[in-house]
């Protein structure tokens, strides 16, 4: 079974355009991570909301994810342009019991 979540996070107005920017990046940086499965960026409808879809082969790949050179600096200036925390939401294959 996959470790897979969205999280859902509100940008501060005037840093949508870096966060965008930041996200972008991060997005052509995991397909050289070994364990990731997916890895997408959203818009939300509500105005400076967005949301991220993460998928890795097991929990331990997502923590090495938040750790790798290549992506600790972005992560951090992402967290820079949030209003506030974030909120994970875990998802669960259908066949898996919770």
């Amino acid at each position: 079974m996959a470790y897979s979540f969205l999280s859902r996070f509100r940008i501060k107005s005037d840093r949508q355009g870096d966060f965008v920017a930041l996200a972008r990046q991060m997005e052509g940086l995991v397909d050289r991570e070994p364990g990731t499965l997916a890895f997408k960026f959203f818009r939300l409808d509500e105005p400076n909301m967005f949301a991220v879809y993460e998928s890795f082969v097991d929990e331990a790949a997502d923590k090495a994810h938040m750790e790798t050179d290549h992506g600790k600096p972005l992560i951090e200036q992402m967290v820079g342009c949030m209003d506030g925390s974030y909120h994970r939401e875990m998802l669960y294959d259908l066949d898996s019991a919770t």
